[in-house]
């Protein structure tokens, strides 16, 4: 079950916090709306890999597809290229 409370209960922040564990969230509400999460840190670091391991592999998709759609260029060439652009 959420543990939700109004974000006035923060005047008692430690009351708040001692409810705060590994999966349980303190969720809070301002106006009677969801407005704040109150996370352990440790699952914030599983929530930031998470999201970089989600955005590492979308640029990954969109440079599979990018491969698909308009061909591969050898390393070789693509090093040749931008040292002939950038050095020449």
């Amino acid at each position: 079950m959420p543990n939700i409370k109004p974000v006035s209960d923060l005047r008692n922040y430690g009351e708040v916090l001692r409810d705060v564990a590994v999966g349980q969230p303190v969720f809070l509400t301002k106006n009677g709306h969801g407005r704040y999460a109150v996370l352990d840190i440790e699952e914030y670091r599983q929530y930031e890999q998470l999201l970089a391991r989600q955005q590492l592999l979308t640029e990954l998709e969109q440079g599979r597809s990018s491969g698909e759609n308009f061909g591969v260029i050898r390393a070789g060439d693509l090093f040749r290229e931008l040292e002939e652009r950038y050095d020449g």
